[in-house]
């Protein structure tokens, strides 16, 4: 799913400030959940653009730092369509208290912020089509199509066990190490646990493509383990993105 065609369809109904910070914080949703990658994404940055945008659609201006949960407490008074000012508001409400008040440290043998991110996702994939259902200036075909793309189940790239990682997708032994590294980052990860993620390739084809991002500055290694450079943690994301791409095409 390319962002620029989000951002294309929502302009029409918003400023392309807000489409963009819309169809930017969806995707990095989308990128997390797919990588098992908790604490980097903002859902509560997707809500607040939420709010903005009801704003906007009801006066024509926004407050550049909206008092979130007001306007949501009170978005029966807003003058928008009835999905966003009775299911949307209410869900997004809803997704901004899960994600103020889970942040903190939890106890117990089931870590809750894997289906925490889970479910705000979900919740974004309603609001986005919503909003795409409103882009009258859109052809129906196309918002159709922005539909599908938008609640497209999200294919788990990386799965989570007690052993540690397992990245799920057929690549590269390169494309593989960047993508589980990007599942952890800015954290490191043990040249152990990377061999032993990679387990079913050959060690030598393992170093080898270790040895390539090193050398090509895509990420170091210390004591803490391996961990992307800027470099590498943007080519990870390409990776992730085109993978991404395929899975819901």
């Amino acid at each position: 799913m390319s962002g620029d065609d989000l951002v294309a369809a929502l302009k029409s109904i918003l400023p392309e400030a807000l489409a963009r910070d819309l169809a930017t914080a969806f995707l990095e949703m989308r990128r997390d959940v797919a990588t098992v990658t908790l604490g980097r994404s903002s859902p509560g940055k997707f809500v607040e653009t939420i709010v903005q945008a009801l704003q906007h659609l009801h006066g024509g201006t926004f407050d550049a730092h909206p008092d979130v949960d007001a306007v949501l407490r009170n978005a029966d008074n807003l003058k928008v369509d009835d999905g966003l000012r009775i299911c949307a508001a209410r869900l997004a409400r809803g997704m901004y208290s899960l994600r103020s008040k889970r942040n903190i440290a939890h106890k117990g043998p089931v870590d809750p912020n894997v289906y925490d991110l889970r479910l705000l996702f979900a919740g974004a994939q309603w609001v986005m089509a919503e909003l795409i259902r409103l882009c009258s200036a859109v052809p129906m075909a196309e918002a159709g199509r922005l539909v599908d793309l938008v609640q497209a189940p999200v294919t788990a790239l990386v799965e989570v066990h007690d052993q540690g990682r397992l990245v799920l997708a057929d690549v590269p032994a390169r494309d593989e190490i960047l993508v589980l590294l990007h599942s952890c980052y800015p954290e490191s990860m043990p040249r152990a646990a990377i061999a032993q993620a990679l387990e079913r390739r050959a060690a030598k084809t393992v170093s080898k493509a270790i040895r390539e991002l090193w050398t090509k500055k895509s990420m170091t290694e210390g004591a803490a383990g391996c961990r992307l450079t800027q470099r590498g943690h943007s080519e990870a994301e390409i990776v992730v993105a085109r993978l991404l791409r395929t899975a819901a095409a």
